[in-house]
Formats: structure tokens, sequence, C-alpha cells
């Protein structure tokens, strides 16, 4: 992973902000995306200036009575941040290698939830299904996985002829589209004879960046977040199909343009835009 200086100061500076959140009762689970921005940037750019500040605001951010305090919240709100939250809470926990107590509320947490949701949420929010899916499986927790994989062949394994060119929405932040695709290489292991049902043709409204109007709008500030994780599932869906160099290509056009307006200088995108563009860096090097 390459380092992004606006990514990684803007994660740094976004982080502390939530750090000091933490302190004063701002609800749980609103401090995992910024702080696993911290993790990855600290994993692989060690010699960054800022390296000792965000260990430091790693430490006190995620100490043993935050999390405390945070699995005691979502055990009495367990509908809360599901499942955005929690999946990158999990995606977190993967960073840290253990995010207890609050990891195992926000597994079993899953295993209530999916049982009961009957048909997938396809939206481009915080409520989209295949995304909650995803981060959950990478983080491969033995007695969540099974279920994970059944639920996401139930919900999409048999999806045909996706309407990819009604994208984008006004105010997405994923591709339903490519979220779920980028689910199912997970999952299927002839992931290419779905994905050539699921996509035969790849629509110019999905290879060209989303245009965002005004970046004070919190909601139209969202499409910058599309471009960034239209950019992490494309590098993924190409390493899957490595025969197709059109996905790679779309991806690095998606990276560019959302790099391009993490500091924006805007509150609306500036304390979260910085975890997408991480986890789309990584994606592009290494794998998320």
């Amino acid at each position: 992973m390459s380092c992004s200086v606006p990514a990684s100061s803007t994660g740094r500076a976004a982080c502390t902000r939530r750090s000091s959140a933490a302190s004063t009762g701002i609800p749980p689970c609103t401090v995992t995306g910024c702080s696993r921005t911290c993790c990855a940037a600290f994993r692989t750019c060690l010699d960054l200036p800022q390296a000792g500040a965000i260990r430091s605001t790693l430490d006190s951010t995620l100490s043993a009575a935050n999390l405390q305090v945070e699995a005691e919240y979502l055990g009495q709100h367990p509908e809360f941040e599901r499942p955005y939250g929690w999946a990158w809470a999990l995606k977190l926990a993967q960073e840290r290698e253990t995010l207890q107590p609050l990891e195992g509320v926000i597994v079993q947490a899953y295993r209530q939830w999916l049982p009961r949701q009957t048909y997938p949420i396809r939206s481009g929010t915080h409520t989209n299904t295949a995304f909650g899916l995803a981060f959950a499986l990478d983080h491969a927790h033995p007695e969540l996985k099974p279920l994970l994989i059944q639920r996401a062949i139930d919900y999409f394994g048999d999806d045909r002829d996706y309407p990819a060119a009604w994208e984008p929405g006004g105010n997405d932040f994923f591709s339903p589209c490519l979220i779920e695709a980028d689910l199912m290489r997970r999952v299927l292991p002839d992931f290419r004879g779905w994905f050539d049902a699921f996509l035969p043709e790849v629509p110019a409204s999905l290879l060209e960046p989303a245009r965002v109007s005004d970046r004070n709008d919190g909601q139209l500030a969202h499409l910058d977040g599309l471009n960034l994780s239209r950019a992490w599932c494309y590098f993924s869906l190409a390493r899957a199909l490595p025969d197709r160099p059109l996905l790679r290509k779309a991806g690095e056009r998606h990276l560019e343009a959302g790099l391009a307006h993490v500091a924006s200088g805007s509150y609306a995108g500036e304390h979260w835009l910085a975890t997408f563009a991480a986890y789309a860096l990584a994606c592009a090097s290494e794998g998320g």
C-alpha cells in the first residue's frame, strides 16, 4: 500500500477528534472507521511522522474500558449501526487482532440478525446487506462464517442482469452492484459464471467516476466515497478476473477521483473519507 498524505493526515486528524469524542459519551461504534484508518496507516507506513500520535490515539481510543462501554451499549441497542458499523468494527478487529469484548457482541448480533433478515437491503448507504456480509466474511469467525456464506447465496446467488445503468443514486457511497459482486467473489467457487450472468456488460455509468456538485452537502458528498468504494471493488474484482483489464483501469480512475477530495476542507466528507481511501489504497496494492 502506498501512503497517501491526504488520506493519512486527514485520518489522523479525524481519529484524534473521535478519540476525544469517545471520552465524552458519544454513542459507541462511531470510532471504529477512523480507528481502522489509523491502524492501516500505522501498519503500512511506519515511517510516518505521525506514527507516535497514531499509536497513542489507538491505545487510548481502543482501551479495554472503552471497548467494554461499546460492547455494553451494543448489547442494549442491538440494532445500532447495523450492519455498517458492525462491519467496520470487524475490519478493525482484523487490524488489531482482537477487539474484545465488542468483537464477540458483534458476532452474536450477526447471528441473531441474519436468520430474521428475509430479504437483502440493496441500498447504496449504511444499510447495505452485501457490505455487511463481505467484511464479516473477511473477519472469518468460525461460528459465523457458514451463516454468512449461506445468507449471501440465499440473497444474491440467483441474481441476473443487474440494472447497473441505473446507478449511481444521488446519495450513494456504495455501488449496490459492485458491492454485491465484491461479496460474491468471496463466496462462489464459480464466481466468473455468476458474474457474467449478473453483469453481462459494464455500463458507462458504472465505469466513470461520479461527479460531486457540492462537498459541503453531507448527502451529495457521499459520492466522493462512492468513487473510493467503487475503486476497492474494481481492484478486488480485477484480481478475481485477471483477464479483464477494464476492471483494473476503472479502479484506477475511481481511486484518482476519490483521493483528490479526501481533504476537501469540508467536514461533510473529511470525517469519514479517509477510511474509504485507506481501504481502497490497500485493495489497489495488496488486497483488503
